[in-house]
């Protein structure tokens, strides 16, 4: 019965050591904004197959609200989210359908989702809890280690 309850263990240890683990919190949590300090924050397993981080960056003028967490735990309250989500950085796109038949003189609700003047999706899944970097982080890292390897390679 033992080795049973082991083996059951191991086999759901290994199904979470597998999946992807990303940053989950919003820039009004200390630690959580441009200066990120990952010591402050949690990571969360995020629970389907194939899933992606996401850092969300919504700016007006110079108010800036950043938003981290699984594509699978967005999807349920954004219909913003690109078409596109491989790795990468990308506008959000426009859901013109968004509040149609609804006539709300509130503007705080927010209900067209108009306030922000950009709003922009970075999207990663190649390394665990990469949704904490900036958005051209990685992507400079990259450039600058292949000019290396292309200038070596040269001589």
């Amino acid at each position: 019965m033992h080795i049973f309850t082991y083996a059951l263990l191991l086999i759901s240890s290994l199904n979470s050591a597998f999946a992807l683990w990303c940053f989950e919190c919003v820039s009004t949590q200390p630690g959580c904004g441009d200066d990120f300090n990952y010591y402050y924050m949690w990571s969360n397993v995020c629970k389907e197959d194939k899933d992606i981080c996401v850092k969300i960056v919504e700016t007006k003028g110079a108010e800036k609200v950043i938003t981290r967490a699984c594509l699978s735990r967005i999807r349920a309250v954004r219909t913003d989210i690109p078409a596109d989500t491989y790795e990468g950085t990308r506008m959000a796109a426009k859901d013109v359908k968004l509040g149609h038949y609804v006539n709300n003189s509130i503007k705080e609700l927010d209900i067209h989702r108009n306030y922000f003047d950009k709003t922009e999706y970075s999207f990663c899944f190649l390394d665990h809890r990469c949704n904490n970097a900036p958005n051209s982080f990685t992507s400079s890292i990259l450039v600058i280690t292949m000019s290396a390897f292309a200038i070596v390679a040269i001589r």
